[in-house]
């Protein structure tokens, strides 16, 4: 297995944000909304951590009417070109930009009715300060749903994800999603963390050759 290696918690270098946002996440993007929808109902008012350049928000607001939607980053430039994109989606009305540090947000208890998260989570050097924030924010019986990288096996298993899904975009964009792998937790480490938050690891489980996923409800 891997060791884990951190990078940067926060993107905040306009070079490398502007990579990211470039980087092909049209059909992840489309999947994580899908399966969000797929598993129940979206609707009140929703929270994204670790927003980015706001993508899954535009994207949901474009597939549903009934919700609204705050979407905090920690990374200025992250959230400038959210802004920009947001105006060209024309859905500034719907989707609030907060710079927020998603471990310790200034939300009040049982806030929000679901709470969403694609690929901060292995950002955070302590990734259960994040989950449990989380968990403090979601309304009882409300849902939360987060999705994210795991860390592979081997650095052969690494190169050949890095193949298969960024071969054909910069030498920084592979090192991005390289790195990335590296500093992703294991679909195992991930469960542990959220049993001592209360919920079932089953709630955890692997959905890509990539991503884990954790879909559940609050306990009422």
């Amino acid at each position: 297995m891997l060791k884990r290696v951190l990078e940067p918690e926060v993107m905040d270098c306009p070079e490398e944000a502007r990579e990211y946002d470039e980087m092909d996440h049209e059909a992840v993007n489309r999947q994580f909304v899908d399966d969000l929808l797929a598993g129940g109902e979206v609707r009140g008012d929703l929270l994204d951590l670790g927003t980015g350049t706001a993508l899954i928000p535009i994207e949901l607001c474009q597939r549903v009417e009934e919700c609204r939607i705050m979407a905090v980053d920690l990374s200025t430039e992250m959230l400038d070109l959210a802004r920009y994109r947001l105006e060209i989606a024309g859905v500034t009305h719907r989707i609030q930009l907060e710079h927020i540090d998603g471990k310790a947000t200034p939300f009040p208890d049982a806030m929000f009715d679901l709470v969403i998260s694609n690929s901060i989570v292995h950002h955070i050097p302590e990734p259960k300060l994040l989950l449990r924030e989380a968990v403090r924010v979601t309304k009882p019986g409300g849902r939360l749903f987060f999705r994210d990288l795991f860390r592979p096996d081997s650095e052969d298993e690494l190169r050949r994800l890095v193949e298969t899904h960024v071969a054909d975009q910069s030498a920084t964009q592979q090192k991005l999603f390289a790195d990335s792998l590296r500093a992703a937790l294991t679909v195992e480490e991930v469960q542990d963390i959220v049993a001592s938050l209360g919920f079932a690891r089953e709630t955890v489980r692997q959905t890509s050759d990539r991503h884990w996923t954790w879909d559940a409800l609050r306990p009422e």
